[in-house]
């Protein structure tokens, strides 16, 4: 037998790549750059010059936020520094610490800054009542003339407004827009002795009637012949106790109403059973007392915390009605702006209105002797048209020229709360 082998050889494969011609790589390039040197070099020195001026920008940009930066820091420094310099003068017998120390007295700064920017007025709405008035007469220019009349059988008082002449515009630009305003005064009611512009004054005033004339624009010498009456008391003495006080206002629909003089004419004076024209000068307005408030006043120092309690109202209704009310709301000012108000709850009007409430005023940013505080009491009637209606008002605190005594009594007595009269005022 044959036994036949056989042998597998494996013979290795060996690709081998082999060089294109000479012509085709030369087409190929001829087809990727179909541009002329020119155009080259012409695209290469485009994209040079943008980037270049892409380096301008961004260096240019690096600079100016460094220098800002720097600036900053400075200012910031030169602050911090003076504020530490004060709060090293200020706190000398103090344990504070620094950082707090000069965030108080940086919003302070700022504070203080702002609020000598701010307009005096925040508004002149009816609402308000007297809150939007500025109260400030330096100078009085201008006479009234009016007319009255008292008919006896009827007890009925007419009074006319006829003419506002010689008023001084206020400034160049705005011309006055005015208005009178009339309250028919009772006097006889008797008080507790509050102190009243540095005397004694034991009566209550009682505003029996309020009007108000139309506004005439553009005018210094206004016509009106606007007429206003009203019934007395049946008494034979009935215009003995009545006053008739008439003060005229320059109208300003976005700020306070500016006071530019007033009348005041006691009509126990007067024969007025006919008809009687008076021409007056204007003169400086005075307000009445209208009432007293109890009224009392702590403060504490540590956690810059003022506490007004109002404990008594007295004043005396021309009428009592059974949806009569009466409520008080106290605001904090500090250079004529209003940081905090509050007001208590509406109780039932009567002769004394007994509150016995406290507000409490957090004022960790304003210095508390730069503040004064309003009481401005008001009464409601659910048949009137008018949401409220001002009866008085009264202000403590520390003014330019003098400071009120209990306002000096509270600084001395710090944590204690004193409590005095006030005479309400309108």
């Amino acid at each position: 037998m044959c036994v036949l082998t056989t042998w597998k050889q494996r013979v290795p494969l060996t690709l081998m790549d082999h060089p294109a011609p000479v012509e085709q790589l030369s087409a190929a390039a001829e087809l990727q750059m179909p541009f002329s040197d020119t155009v080259k070099y012409l695209i290469l020195g485009v994209s040079v010059t943008l980037l270049l001026l892409a380096l301008g920008i961004l260096a240019w940009q690096t600079f100016r936020c460094c220098t800002n930066t720097h600036t900053t820091y400075t200012q910031q420094d030169t602050v911090n520094s003076d504020v530490l310099d004060s709060d090293e003068k200020s706190t000398t017998a103090g344990k504070y610490s620094g950082a707090p120390s000069m965030k108080m007295e940086d919003v302070s700064t700022e504070v203080q800054r702002q609020s000598r920017c701010l307009p005096q007025a925040s508004g002149s709405s009816e609402a308000e009542g007297d809150e939007g008035e500025q109260l400030n007469v330096k100078q009085v220019d201008g006479s009234l003339r009016f007319s009255l009349y008292y008919d006896q059988p009827l007890s009925r008082l007419v009074v006319t407004v006829l003419q506002v002449e010689g008023l001084q515009e206020l400034s160049q630009t705005c011309c006055l827009q005015p208005f009178v305003k009339l309250r028919l005064m009772w006097a006889g009611s008797e008080g507790v002795d509050v102190e009243v512009g540095g005397g004694t004054s034991p009566a209550l005033w009682t505003v029996l009637q309020e009007w108000q004339t139309r506004i005439v624009k553009d005018s210094c010498n206004p016509l009106y012949g606007d007429q206003f009456s009203c019934i007395l008391q049946q008494d034979k003495d009935a215009l003995h106790h009545v006053s008739l006080r008439m003060e005229v206002w320059d109208f300003d629909k976005f700020s306070r109403h500016t006071l530019l003089g007033g009348v005041r004419v006691p009509l126990g004076k007067l024969n007025v059973s006919y008809p009687l024209e008076l021409h007056e000068d204007l003169q400086l307005p005075q307000k009445d007392r209208v009432g007293e408030v109890l009224l009392s006043l702590k403060f504490l120092p540590t956690s810059q915390r003022l506490e007004v309690g109002l404990l008594k109202v007295r004043t005396v209704p021309t009428e009592i009605c059974s949806d009569a009310a009466v409520y008080v709301r106290i605001s904090v000012q500090c250079n004529h702006c209003k940081l905090r108000s509050q007001k208590t709850s509406v109780v039932a009007r009567c002769r004394v209105n007994v509150f016995n409430e406290v507000l409490m005023f957090s004022l960790p940013e304003f210095p508390v002797e730069r503040c004064k505080i309003i009481i401005s009491v008001y009464e409601t009637h659910t048949t009137w048209k008018s949401p409220k209606h001002l009866i008085g008002q009264l202000t403590v605190g520390k003014e330019r020229s003098t400071e009120d005594e209990h306002w000096n009594w509270m600084m001395r007595s710090v944590r204690l709360p004193v409590a005095k009269w006030h005479g309400l005022l309108i």
